[in-house]
C-alpha cells in the first residue's frame, strides 16, 4: 500500500520543521509520496529535491503550494499539487501574495502594539527567521508572552477575525489562484474544507 501526505509546511512558511527535518520525518512515518505545500511560496521545493538526492531518501516529492484566496466574504485556501515550480505565472502570483503577507504582518504588529504588545512584530520575525511572517508566528510570540497556552486560545482572544490583532487580508480571488495553478500544470484542491465556518449551503 502506498502512503501519501499531500499537505505539509516547512519553516519557509509557518511550519516548525526545516525541509531536511520534515523530509526525514516523512520517511520515518513510512510516507511514500510527499507534497510540500507552504503558504504562498515554492521556496522549499528545490532544497527538498537536493535533500532527497543527497540523503538518498525513498520518497517521491510533489511540488506544491497553498494559496490564500478570497471568495465571497471567506478566506479560502487552495492547494496546488504537482506544479511547475519555475512557472512564471505562478511565481508572479506568489510574489504578489508575499508582498500582501508582509503588509498584513505589519498591520497585525501595529494593532497588537497599540494594545500593549510592544515589539511583537520583531518577536514574530525572529520566529519566522528568513521566511514570511504569518499569524502563526504572532501566535507563537503571544504564547511566549504568556497570554494564552496554545494556538486556539491565541486565535480566539487576539488573532481571529474581529479580534484585537486581526489584520484584514487582501488575497487574490479564488479564480486567479486556480488559473495560475493550472497554468503551472498543477491540480487545484480545496484545502481543509472542514475548517471553514460555513453552513452546508455555503460549503456546497
Amino acid at each position: 500500500m502506498i502512503k501519501y501526505d499531500l499537505h505539509s509546511h516547512t519553516t519557509y512558511s509557518d511550519g516548525q520543521l526545516s525541509v531536511e527535518q520534515l523530509l526525514h520525518r516523512a520517511v520515518e512515518k513510512n510516507i511514500d509520496v510527499f507534497a510540500i505545500t507552504d503558504h504562498d511560496t515554492l521556496s522549499a521545493i528545490k532544497p527538498a529535491r537536493q535533500v532527497i538526492a543527497n540523503d538518498n531518501l525513498p520518497l517521491k516529492l510533489i511540488a506544491g503550494v497553498e494559496v490564500s484566496t478570497k471568495w465571497e466574504s471567506f478566506e479560502i485556501h487552495i492547494v496546488g499539487l504537482n506544479v511547475d515550480d519555475e512557472n512564471d505565472a505562478l511565481l508572479s502570483l506568489l510574489q504578489a501574495q508575499q508582498a500582501k503577507r508582509e503588509d498584513r504582518a505589519l498591520e497585525i504588529g501595529r494593532r497588537l502594539a497599540k494594545n500593549g504588545f510592544e515589539g511583537i512584530y520583531d518577536q514574530a520575525k525572529t520566529f519566522a527567521e528568513n521566511a514570511q511572517i504569518t499569524r502563526a508566528h504572532f501566535a507563537r510570540a503571544l504564547i511566549e508572552r504568556g497570554v494564552a497556552k496554545n494556538f486556539p486560545g491565541v486565535f480566539k482572544k487576539y488573532l481571529g477575525r474581529g479580534k484585537t490583532g486581526y489584520g484584514p487580508s487582501s488575497w487574490c480571488d479564488m479564480q486567479t489562484a486556480i488559473a495560475a495553478i493550472h497554468q503551472a500544470g498543477g491540480v487545484a484542491v480545496l484545502a481543509h474544507p472542514g475548517r471553514y465556518q460555513m453552513s452546508n449551503k455555503w460549503l456546497r
